[in-house]
């Protein structure tokens, strides 16, 4: 099988800080893991790595078998595509309806013309593709609905719809329950866990919920002071290990990355 990630003692430095200190990783195609850790810890900054936002400043990235360092613009924009990324504040058009935000989710690979025409006039085809995965993650009704209007539950099955319509090879999701109430931050990580599963798609997610990690992800990545402190099954992680990992020092605190 091959890797979805290999990162190789890379370093992301924003001036004197280190967000990610000579971190090595590897990430199988297919595989589901949980990066969690405290606030400051680099979870951020490992994601925007992987997805080709952050130049590491050393060390080496490779993406889906791409090494991305020196890559020219248009094969990084390719590679782009195969990345679906649901940030923390889910990046939603609020004045647009459902149907529009989703369809932005392949904007990437059919470039600026055809997305403007497809947010007028969307196909037969794509209506009725976004039907069924709204149907999937349970708002098929909202289809024409201005996102304003939709809960935070019902914009955060927005944002998986979106990366869905977008049919990736990796789906990365930075705290995409933070702002929601327990029960849906279960239902949204449960959900993400089980469409990997079924279309066999890399998802890589961070959490501050360490219950939530530990329910659903057969791996769990612990990292400190952009530093990877743990990895393993949950299973074979002790609490003492875990405390450990939200233990900080006042320096700490100051940090967020």
């Amino acid at each position: 099988m091959s890797n979805a990630f290999e990162i190789t003692g890379a370093t992301v430095r924003f001036g004197s800080l280190a967000a990610v200190d000579s971190v090595d990783l590897s990430v199988a195609e297919g595989e589901q893991v949980a990066f969690i850790g405290p606030s400051g810890s680099g979870k951020t900054t490992l994601i925007r790595a992987l997805n080709c936002t952050n130049q590491v400043n050393e060390g080496a990235v490779s993406v889906l078998s791409e090494e991305i360092t020196g890559l020219g613009a248009r094969r990084l924009q390719k590679l782009r595509t195969r990345i679906a990324t649901i940030p923390q504040h889910l990046g939603l058009v609020e004045n647009l309806s459902v149907l529009q935000n989703v369809i932005l989710g392949k904007g990437g690979a059919r470039g600026t013309l055809r997305s403007v025409r497809d947010l007028l006039f969307p196909s037969r085809s794509d209506i009725e593709q976004i039907h069924g995965i709204l149907d999937r993650v349970g708002i098929e009704e909202k289809l024409f609905e201005r996102t304003s209007r939709l809960s935070g539950g019902q914009q955060q099955r927005v944002a998986i719809a979106r990366a869905l319509f977008q049919e990736p090879d990796v789906i990365l999701a930075d705290e995409p329950v933070s702002a929601v109430d327990p029960a849906r931050a279960h239902d949204t990580v449960k959900l993400l866990t089980e469409l990997s599963r079924e279309h066999g798609f890399t998802l890589c997610m961070s959490l501050h919920h360490i219950d939530l990690a530990r329910k659903f992800f057969p791996r769990l990545v612990g990292m400190r002071s952009g530093v990877i402190v743990l990895d393993g099954n949950p299973d074979d992680l002790s609490a003492d290990e875990l405390d450990k990992l939200y233990q900080l020092s006042d320096e700490e605190m100051m940090q967020d990355a």
